[in-house]
């Protein structure tokens, strides 16, 4: 599940050093989470004495990420990107700099080696490739609510019989293209692509502020993606579809059942990783796996989790009118000296949004105890963002609770 947490996976997509005996040129490296590998590439000036870098990261299209501080001392290159709230220390020996990468009590080793290529292909070979044997049509329609633009594409077998089912695809967290795209691999362009070759159709839309589709506001919440989604279902009841389902990963697995309340017209739901604690304690024990498989102490991770619990519940409680102000002084109050000044600012940038604000608060029971029709929940056995034995027992235990009124939720929350 790819939602916002920790602030590790943020970090690992940006972060960079080097420098050498001759250490000015270009240097590769990987840092690899959870299966995850991130291709580094490293590139270094020096003039007179002062050394400086960037940093591209070529699966995810960035290039030229400042760093802001590189020294390279008796052999030894460090950096600080301080925005990141990362630091890096590496030693150089025959040819190539192996070290530490840290952000946030985390540690990675990284070994740098010279850039001699352009950086490694990536191979997908399971993404579709035309000619298709299904037909494809690209839409577009506005949300009624919010007046935005959205974009997708309907795949659907030849001589499609509109009483068979067809389902929406929905994102995770982030801003994502129809295609779910992620290190250049397109999952929901594959999902779309195995279903219409067994007779099932799919809508898949590009996100708010990506592809086809119009930018949203700063203030948008889940809530307002999902009214992107509602009128999604509408869409295609007018174009004569009769079996609408929603495949909601990730955030959209939150997504999914809200709109399935809001929408008669939804017959069934498939849940993909798909949150079924309250969020703010599913991201207690997001951090609590990530810090395990970062290799931190104990300790680290209980103090962590007292950390967080207590940012989490100043959130989910605070009925303020000067929330940005009242964070920081909370944060500063509290944990000056345990996290420092930019941790602190990374911590407070990264909560403040409305969005996150929503999220935090989000209970998933609240409309998984209204469902009614069918629905499947498939989670990975080895998720440690959403885990699967927490998560699909409370999605069971929502589902089968008598039914009870939906509150809706304020589009800005605080």
């Amino acid at each position: 599940m790819k939602i916002k947490t920790v602030f590790i996976l943020a970090a690992l997509l940006f972060t960079s050093f080097f420098q050498a005996q001759n250490i000015e040129g270009s240097w590769k490296g990987e840092l690899e989470f959870q299966g995850i590998k991130l291709p580094l590439i490293l590139n270094i000036k020096k003039n007179g004495s002062v050394y400086s870098s960037t940093m591209d990261s070529p699966k995810q299209g960035a290039k030229d990420i400042p760093v802001d501080k590189t020294d390279f001392i008796s052999n030894e290159l460090s950096f600080e990107q301080k925005m990141l709230g990362a630091t890096y220390k590496g030693k150089l020996t025959n040819g190539k700099i192996e070290g530490i990468f840290s952000q946030n009590g985390m540690q990675l080793p990284l070994t740098f080696t010279p850039n001699t290529g352009n950086g490694s292909a990536v191979n997908r070979p399971q993404t579709p490739k035309p000619p298709f044997t299904y037909h494809t049509e690209d839409i577009t329609f506005q949300n009624p609510v919010d007046k935005n633009t959205l974009a997708g594409t309907i795949a659907q077998p030849e001589n499609f019989d509109k009483n068979k089912p067809i389902l929406i695809l929905i994102t995770g967290s982030g801003t994502q293209n129809r295609d779910e795209e992620l290190f250049e691999h397109k999952p929901f362009a594959v999902i779309a692509d195995d279903f219409a070759k067994k007779g099932i159709a799919t809508l898949r839309l590009d996100d708010r502020g990506i592809g086809g589709s119009s930018k949203g506001s700063e203030n948008d919440t889940t809530y307002n993606f999902a009214t992107d989604i509602n009128t999604a279902v509408d869409y295609l009841v007018s174009k004569g579809y009769k079996n609408i389902g929603l495949l909601g990963h990730s955030e959209g697995g939150m997504i999914a059942p809200m709109v399935a309340t809001m929408n008669s017209k939804v017959t069934f739901l498939v849940l993909m990783a798909g949150p079924g604690t309250p969020i703010d304690q599913l991201l207690i024990q997001q951090n609590e796996r990530a810090g395990k498989l970062a290799g931190q102490s104990d300790l680290q991770i209980i103090q962590n989790e007292k950390i967080n619990s207590e940012i989490y519940r100043f959130i989910k409680n605070y009925s303020g009118n000067n929330y940005d102000k009242d964070l920081k002084d909370f944060l500063t109050k509290n944990f000056a000296g345990q996290l420092g000044e930019n941790a602190i600012q990374n911590i407070q940038k990264q909560t403040s949004s409305p969005w996150f604000r929503y999220f935090i608060k989000f209970n998933p029971d609240q409309y998984l105890s209204k469902i009614k029709i069918p629905v499947l929940a498939v989670n990975g056995s080895l998720d440690f963002q959403v885990p699967p034995k927490e998560n699909l027992e409370a999605i069971g235990q929502s589902l089968k609770k008598p039914a009870i009124p939906v509150l809706k939720p304020k589009n800005c929350p605080g």
